[in-house]
């Protein structure tokens, strides 16, 4: 009963007789007794960062006068649990500053007063809060605050949070927080609503999402340090002076053990949209007039989440290790033949549309299976110094601030400045400058060539914000609006990269060069566009190679394959030969395209690389539509207008719609949609005959809009027809089987794992137009070419 209070005397009598009592400072938290409840208090979490954050709390603020008491709640019954949290208190380790009879000391005393307590249901949760004010009565003291730390998965927030609202709030005058760890939602809409269940149990003030990397000592040094050396800075922090901003995390660990979580979401949301995006923010934000101003901060963050330009899929490149799959399969019980998207590396880039940034890349990376564990954040300046002779002087080499998070070949926290930038002020006497230097290289760079700071003591980052959080701070932790403002940014990229199949990487050294991207305007490629995965299981060996195009046979025709990327460039290289072909003998080139999301890599290829292609010689028709207005998302045409036409030079009554909307409706075989259609094919198309066709495949084995049980003899000699599809919108626009069979080219493409179990069932079956449509494509006179990818082919 009185194990507070007696823990407490104790230890002030021992701090009194060595120091004397520490005065209360004006704005100083209220002192009295904090309880702490670390919800989740036996998961990995806890016993590897949170205890011993909390332990160092207690051992740096009871001699000021705070008694704690401290309990780690969770499903599992008393019995079970405890003997797990008291292995876990017993491994605690004391802070340097401390002598080693205070640490034991302190140590002691801190088990005595940790207890476990089953929080499963709300009568649980209703026995807390009693026994906490119980507590407070029976031992006479005054309440400071409760402090609980939701360790849990973030579906639980919203029923912890008003268990906790219900059941155990403090008393009068003392403060209520609540911690909580990300993910705070999936996505700009789970977010919203996440933290609109919150806010009916919790108010703002007593919310603190906590992102660990506000509390590493370097990232939390980015605004002092722009404030102490504005002098250097001001005059170079802009896009005249910076030729790119780099923040990268790289790890060496893989998913293992954490994919049910790692497989939601991903390494954009795991990691980009709230570490890196938060050191991003305070890069480039407007320095407050006062550090510490809360309010400030945010709106400045608001500023620059407000100028981000939006992102595409085009702006980011994404990765996937090897062993990836095998992982997701075996965890969470998955057949072999499914195949997870879920990306484990990116790169990324971002622009902010403010005159002091304007057209400045700031790029964003991470994976998993890298080479090393790394994290920093670099600022290269551009150089406009030109080297005659002595290129190894110090005035030749690259100009870079560098905030190092640690890890890496300098293994400590540390921010440098390149010497031929300037000489960094000293921030405080927390922070010191290092002389005196090991042989490693930073960067590229020997650390000899830069002017090198690192705290002096270092601290861990969830202890410096679990003392922040018991100060009452909320500069280091995600606001709602924050919070929101994040997600409405990176929510578009997410949901665009959704279906997007991630390049396959091996791990560690063994990447080389596959994960390198490049560049280009407000778009980012792999720099190496060729470099293929070879797995043992389909190619008899492993690592990496270099490997070129299969060629084969697939249902009697011609078939090209090879890995996504490959497999585009020769498609994209075959269009342009076929299209040189047709203009050196007749002038013109008439090339039909399907819609569906498989030729969208097809048309950015063609528009990003193949400038030399012969588009004002070219006629572009559909090979089917949607009946819908052309100027919506779903149609076809659309599609291709935003992935193609508007990207390269083509005169405009070369392109050729179908014309689904005519007198203000949609389809109407009255208007004669599909009979128009073929007379303008009759007309311009040389004996009705395109010079290149490109289908696709549904999974059904439909082909153009041509479906299972449409009767398609029922379309006799038209080369143009009114379709049905199975699934909305059902109206459809197509060219028929004998347009498509007059072709001198018709092309296939194939791509995706999902459709190896297609691709499998169509190199059996023989023609069934009826049942399946695209065994009906045998061209007349013409060439059938299938261009399926390894993963369609392999499975």
């Amino acid at each position: 009963m009185w194990k507070v209070v007696w823990a407490t005397l104790l230890l002030l009598a021992t701090v009194c007789a060595q120091r004397g009592y520490a005065k209360e400072t004006k704005g100083a938290p209220k002192v009295g007794h904090v309880s702490v409840v670390i919800v989740g208090g036996t998961g990995d979490l806890a016993k590897k960062y949170l205890w011993q954050g909390f332990f160092h709390l207690y051992a740096n603020q009871v001699s000021s006068g705070y008694s704690f008491s401290f309990y780690g709640g969770g499903l599992s019954p008393n019995d079970k649990a405890t003997p797990i949290l008291f292995e876990a208190l017993k491994g605690v380790v004391c802070p340097r500053e401390l002598s080693v009879e205070r640490c034991a000391l302190v140590k002691e005393q801190f088990l005595k007063l940790a207890d476990y307590w089953q929080l499963k249901t709300s009568e649980d949760y209703q026995a807390l809060g009693k026994h906490l004010t119980e507590q407070l009565t029976q031992e006479g003291i005054v309440e400071a605050g409760r402090l609980f730390y939701l360790s849990v998965p973030a579906f639980a927030y919203a029923d912890i949070a008003e268990r906790i609202n219900n059941s155990c709030r403090p008393t009068d005058g003392a403060w209520l927080r609540v911690v909580l760890e990300k993910p705070f939602g999936h996505d700009f809409s789970s977010a919203q609503l996440l933290s609109t269940q919150l806010g009916t149990s919790l108010k703002d003030e007593e919310m603190y999402r906590i992102d660990h990397y506000l509390g590493k000592q370097v990232v939390s040094k980015i605004l002092p340090f722009r404030r102490e050396n504005s002098k250097h800075l001001d005059p170079i922090w802009n896009k005249h002076h910076i030729e790119r901003v780099e923040i990268v995390l790289k790890e060496t660990l893989d998913a293992r053990g954490r994919i049910p979580f790692y497989d939601q979401y991903g390494v954009i949301r795991d990691v980009i949209q709230n570490h890196l995006t938060e050191v991003m923010t305070l890069l480039t934000m407007g320095l407050p007039a006062n550090l510490s101003d809360v309010k400030e901060v945010l709106r400045n963050k608001l500023k620059i989440f407000s100028a981000l330009q939006h992102l595409d899929r085009n702006c980011a490149t994404i990765g996937q290790y090897q062993n990836y799959n095998l992982e997701v399969q075996e965890e969470l019980n998955k057949t072999k033949e499914y195949y997870s998207l879920t990306p484990t590396f990116a790169g990324i880039m971002v622009h902010i549309d403010i005159a002091q940034y304007e057209k400045m890349p700031i790029i964003l990376t991470s994976g998993k299976m890298l080479d090393e564990r790394l994290g920093y954040a670099r600022i290269l300046f551009k150089n406009d110094i030109f080297c005659v002779q002595s290129h190894s002087s110090v005035h030749c080499k690259p100009k870079q601030i560098v905030f190092y998070f640690g890890h890496g070949t300098l293994q400590y926290p540390a921010i440098l400045v390149s010497k031929n930038l300037f000489k960094p002020d000293l921030m405080d006497t927390e922070w010191k400058e290092i002389t005196e230097h090991k042989d490693v290289s930073v960067l590229g760079m020997p650390i000899s060539d830069y002017y090198v700071l690192t705290p002096t003591v270092q601290r861990e980052a969830y202890a410096e914000l679990i003392l922040h959080i018991f100060q009452g701070r909320k500069d280091s932790f995600i606001s709602t609006e924050n919070l929101l403002a994040s997600w409405g940014f990176w929510t578009p990229l997410l949901h665009g990269l959704a279906k997007t199949s991630p390049r396959l990487y091996p791990g560690g050294a063994d990447n080389g060069n596959m994960l390198d991207f490049k560049l280009l305007g407000r778009e980012v490629t792999f720099a190496n566009e060729a470099v293929v995965m070879i797995t043992q299981d389909h190619m008899g060996g492993s690592g990496t190679e270099s490997f070129q195009v299969m060629q084969g046979k697939y249902r009697s025709a011609e078939m090209v394959s090879a890995w996504p990327e490959e497999l585009i460039v020769r498609l994209a290289a075959d269009l342009q030969a076929s299209a040189e072909k047709a203009v050196r003998e007749g002038g013109r080139f008439h090339l039909a395209l399907s819609g569906g999301s498989s030729p969208l890599a097809l048309f950015q290829r063609l528009a990003r690389h193949h400038y030399s292609f012969p588009w004002r010689d070219t006629h572009v028709w559909m090979v089917d539509e949607r009946c819908v207005p052309l100027t919506e998302l779903d149609s076809n045409f659309r599609t291709l207008h935003d992935h193609l036409l508007q990207h390269v030079k083509m005169p405009y009554f070369n392109i050729h719609p179908m014309p689904v909307q005519m007198n203000q409706r949609l389809c109407v075989e009255e208007d004669s949609g599909a009979l128009l259609y073929e007379r303008d094919i009759n007309q311009l198309v040389n004996a009705s005959s395109f010079h290149f066709v490109l289908l696709g495949v549904g999974y059904d084995g439909h082909t153009a809009s041509l479906f299972p049980g449409s009767k398609l003899d029922a379309h006799g000699d038209s080369l143009v027809a009114l379709t049905e599809s199975p699934a909305k919108p059902h109206q459809r626009m197509s060219l028929t089987l004998r347009a498509i069979n007059q072709a001198q080219k018709v092309g296939v493409l194939v791509m995706g794992k999902s459709k190896h179990e297609l691709v499998t069932q169509l190199s059996r079956v023989k023609d069934n137009p009826n049942k399946w449509p695209i065994t009906a494509i045998r061209p007349t006179s013409g060439r059938l070419v299938w261009y399926i990818d390894y993963d369609a082919l392999l499975g």
